[in-house]
């Protein structure tokens, strides 16, 4: 590795990436596309359990890597990114609408500008980083369209999406045919695949129903870090990397006091919308204390008590354990009653910037803030409706609706047709590990 001689390690894989961030002047945000990469990367060896470790130069380094394998790849990303150069267009590219893909249109548009995966889509480092020797035809797909949306000769032409669709409906069957889809549905089914096709860990068929652990003598970080570590297991990719968090789900037995816990891995917040009247207001913060508020539960409907072993009254609480880099927020506007679908139009408003999400994670995390940087909306019905994004770059924020791109201003950000929204983290993760 170029310029390795003259790092100091410290005996620990956290001096080596800090040492490296530090020689090569790299920081989170930097219109160097490959530095930014490779910053992402490398603080990503830092939240990896301890072990030791050989680098490629046979240098021992002790914590932060769990798989060696893992570990060279990150050196290899060095290698590609000192030799890789991205020259981007704008981003201000439409999308062609193929038959009601205004669905497609509006997330891909939303992803296109996290920056994360975008630039590591454009520079094709899953090649390096997947296990299957399969092609990664989907995400080849993807990246493809990412090209011509960032293509620096970028012409007045939309970019035509219809192989990647093509390859989707393939691999999600549900999806075929021309009739409206759902946006969130789309992107929870998109990144899915997209992870399996990327995914570092070899494919291990799950079991019907795994044994459960109990871990009644830890500390809840230290039972939620080992679910974590179990997860990674089978499942880590760049996916995984950006956008999955760890959800706590806490119960707490009426008749014994017990309180037992559960973490589930979630790539979106799907939030409820408080009613209102027309004239009462809604913001996001309302959506998520309705979110995590306790919940009754009567003994029919409440889980077996760990120390009463029996079913109970209970309260149920939902948390965020675990804060991903970038959370995509859902707000949950079509509702399904024995007969129908209807939609709420209540207007939900939202912060631009510093949202913080602290008081919905462990108990004194400190702030976990983010930023907003895309937005996908819906208008009209259930049944006659139109997906659009607005996004944003280093000029401000822009309307994608299907092929057209126009400037639009904050202002204008605020509707009651904002459906699924796109924050990425803008403090330090160092601010949410509790001690």
């Amino acid at each position: 590795m170029p310029g390795a001689s003259g790092v100091n390690m410290e005996g620990s894989c956290e001096a080596l990436c800090r040492t490296l961030v530090s020689q090569k002047g790299l920081q989170r945000e930097t219109a160097d596309i490959s530095q930014s990469v490779l910053y992402t990367s490398l603080m990503g060896l830092l939240l990896i359990t301890d072990n030791e470790v050989q680098t490629p130069e046979g240098q021992i380094v002790k914590g932060g890597c769990t798989d060696l394998r893992l570990f060279k790849s990150y050196f290899q990303l060095l290698s590609i990114l000192q030799k890789e150069q991205l020259t981007l267009g704008s981003g201000r590219v439409g999308l062609r609408n193929i038959g009601n893909t205004c669905f497609l249109n509006a997330i891909v548009q939303c992803l296109s500008h996290t920056h994360g995966l975008r630039d590591y889509s454009l520079l094709k480092l899953y090649k390096q980083e997947k296990f299957s020797k399969e092609d990664a035809k989907l995400m080849e797909a993807f990246s493809q369209v990412l090209s011509g949306l960032w293509d620096e000769n970028e012409g007045d032409t939309a970019v035509n999406p219809r192989q990647l669709y093509v390859l989707f409906k393939e691999a999600v069957p549900c999806f075929s045919g021309y009739s409206q889809q759902d946006a969130q549905e789309f992107l929870r089914f998109l990144l899915d695949k997209l992870h399996t096709e990327i995914n570092r860990r070899p494919y291990v068929r799950r079991a019907t129903k795994e044994p459960e652990q109990i871990y009644s003598r830890f500390r809840i970080s230290e039972e939620a870090a080992a679910m974590w570590k179990k997860h990674l297991e089978r499942d880590d990719s760049r996916i995984v990397d950006l956008f999955s968090g760890q959800l706590r789900s806490s119960l707490h037995c009426s008749l014994c006091s017990h309180y037992s816990n559960t973490f589930d891995v979630f790539c979106d917040l799907s939030l409820p919308i408080p009613k209102r009247s027309s004239a009462g207001e809604v913001n996001l913060r309302d959506c998520l204390d309705l979110f995590s508020q306790k919940e009754k539960l009567d003994k029919e409907n409440s889980p077996m008590c760990e120390r009463c072993n029996r079913h109970t009254e209970c309260t149920k609480q939902l948390s965020i354990q675990r804060f991903p880099q970038v959370i995509v927020i859902h707000l949950n506007r079509f509702t399904m009653s024995r007969w129908s679908i209807s939609k709420s139009t209540v207007h939900v408003s939202f912060p631009l910037t510093s949202l913080d999400l602290g008081p919905y994670g462990p108990v004194d995390c400190g702030p976990v803030l983010y930023d907003l940087y895309a937005i996908c909306n819906h208008t009209g019905t259930v049944n006659m409706g139109h997906y659009t994004a607005c996004c944003l770059d280093e000029n401000g924020w822009r309307f994608y609706n299907d092929s057209s791109v126009t400037p639009v201003s904050e202002s204008q950000l605020q509707t009651n047709q904002a459906y699924v929204l796109f924050y990425r983290r803008s403090n330090s993760i160092s601010t949410t590990v509790r001690k």
